[in-house]
């Protein structure tokens, strides 16, 4: 273990579709012939089809295809992605629409989605998420914002193309004037998905030559770093957002946050705690964290530390020498990447939240988390309680918490829905 004080963590709305009806006229564009069961999902409002329930798919080369079911009923219009597991993303319902059809309804619902943002982003808040893919009908997008830089994504192949793009930059210019859009590729997901490597330079600079990639943006009136050419995903998991000030908003004494990564958590327990310690196996996310320290430090007056380790390693550690905590937050990675995976990451959260019930003091505050759509809710909940069960001790919710609502959970869509936030006191 290693200290530091320069001590990664892991870090959907549609419409209803109507009842599907006999279409006589012919396609404008390819078809792809789905299974019943596939067709039963996109009728309740769910965007996508697997590749193992397609029963006749359009050449590689189409982009758009209109979808039906064994039957030949209409079922809408999608996007082709054929490498990928999930070979169609619905972007309209019972109807057929052509590439200029699709172009409209692209760049309204971009407008739409800034629009829908544009409330969030008051004094002391200038990082949000701007697209949130199929919960923006826009599946295969996402767009955040960080102060005066916005990061493009395109997770889908058939969006994979320079009208997509330009099209993103001058609605974003239009509407935030940004001084530079970068585009930024998950290397796994270009690889499954057959995308292209994304350019090397900006998509739009004010500045063409000394164009930047770094930048600091502010959430709830703190100061962070942010670098387009590093971190997780997209970046800064600005879904906690909301979730950091509620939980500083309970906190106090001396606090620990177990996988900070850059920090977001354990500078927000700073403005409410005497002490705060924030653990992270990542050497370079600490560093970050350091420099988001600094840059806050005018802010508050606790005492922060950084600790380079890993999280189970740590709290074993920590509970086996008696230490004791007011306020513990726990945000790990996802546990659980896939439906096979579930019943480990049961266990991952078991013994993480019953190490951290072990070392609270009577009258503390735990803040747990979990960031796998695989793992239900209920599901959470009770591996959390039956931890307080083996802990001997008495939990109370003070509150039920999920995504900033730059993050919209779609009801249809139970993959939208991933995030789970307790904050339990403790007895």
């Amino acid at each position: 273990m290693r200290r530091s004080n320069i001590v990664p963590r892991r870090r959907e709305e549609t419409l209803s579709p109507p009842a599907a009806e006999p279409d006589a006229r012919p396609a404008a564009q390819p078809a792809a012939i789905v299974s019943r069961r596939a067709a039963d999902r996109l009728r309740a409002g769910h965007p996508w089809v697997y590749r193992s329930e397609i029963e006749e798919l359009p050449s590689e080369t189409a982009d758009l295809a209109v979808v039906r079911d064994a039957r030949g009923l209409l079922l809408g219009t999608a996007l082709v992605s054929p490498s990928s597991q999930i070979a169609l993303r619905m972007v309209a319902w019972g109807s057929a629409i052509d590439r200029e059809e699709w172009r409209r309804l692209l760049e309204q619902r971009l407008r739409e989605a800034i629009a829908l943002r544009r409330p969030m982003l008051a004094e002391g808040t200038d990082a949000c998420r701007l697209v949130f893919s199929e919960a923006d009908q826009l599946p295969g997008i996402i767009i955040d914002r960080y102060g005066d830089l916005i990061l493009l994504e395109i997770l889908a192949k058939a969006l994979d193309s320079e009208w997509v793009r330009a099209l993103a930059v001058r609605c974003l210019r239009d509407e935030l004037d940004p001084a530079t859009i970068v585009e930024r590729a998950d290397p796994r997901i270009r690889e499954l998905e057959g995308l292209s490597e994304p350019a090397e330079g900006p998509l739009y600079s004010r500045e063409p030559i000394f164009f930047q990639t770094k930048t600091i943006f502010h959430l709830n009136g703190l100061a962070f770093h942010y670098d387009a050419d590093a971190g997780q995903k997209t970046g800064a998991f600005l879904d906690q957002r909301l979730n950091y000030s509620a939980a500083a908003h309970y906190a106090h004494g001396e606090a620990l946050d177990v996988c900070t990564y850059q920090g977001g958590f354990a500078l927000h327990l700073a403005r409410a705690c005497s002490r705060v310690t924030g653990i992270d196996a990542s050497r370079a996310a600490l560093e970050v964290a350091e420099e988001n320290l600094a840059v806050n430090r005018d802010r508050f007056t606790a005492e922060v530390e950084w600790i380079e380790a890993n999280a189970f390693d740590l709290l074993r550690d920590f509970s086996s020498t008696g230490a004791q905590y007011d306020t513990i937050v726990l945000d790990p990675p996802a546990f659980a990447k896939s439906k096979r995976a579930v019943e480990g990451a049961l266990r991952g959260y078991k013994e993480l939240n019953l190490r951290a019930l072990k070392m609270l003091r009577p009258g503390g505050v735990l803040v747990t988390c979990s960031c796998s759509h695989h793992v239900p809710a209920g599901d959470f909940e009770a591996v959390v309680a039956a931890a307080a069960g083996d802990a001997h001790r008495r939990l109370r919710l003070l509150e039920r918490r999920g995504a900033a609502p730059d993050h919209p959970v779609v009801l249809n869509i139970p993959e939208s829905e991933y995030l789970k936030c307790l904050i339990l006191a403790v007895d």
